[in-house]
């Protein structure tokens, strides 16, 4: 008699001991969680990152060859088309996980 309470007692404590460590795990944050703050700035980050590379890359050229601002000019528009691309593809990115949860959400 006396294992069978032991049992109960242990049971018990295992089931409090199991609803403690869900209560103490951190809610994980998932991609439908990102803000417009931080979709903003990363968008932002990505069209000045190609404009610099394409300023630099244009400005190496001319310093190399002598030609001053031809591709200056040329590699900053360049650089300035990449970064618009780069912004395009992750704003489909997360425009398809925002159709993907909100199919998920239905289902």
């Amino acid at each position: 008699m006396a294992d069978q309470v032991d049992k109960e007692r242990l049971k018990a404590l295992e089931d409090r001991i199991e609803a403690a460590k869900k209560a103490a795990e951190p809610e994980t944050k998932n991609s439908e969680g990102v803000s417009a703050g931080e979709v903003g700035w990363r968008m932002v980050t990505e069209l000045v990152a190609g404009i610099f590379i394409g300023f630099g890359i244009g400005y190496g050229l001319d310093t190399l060859f002598g030609t001053m601002p031809i591709f200056l000019v040329l590699f900053t528009l360049f650089g300035f088309a990449a970064g618009i691309r780069t912004m395009m593809r992750s704003a489909n990115e997360l425009q398809e996980k925002a159709v993907k949860a909100a199919e998920d959400e239905k289902e």
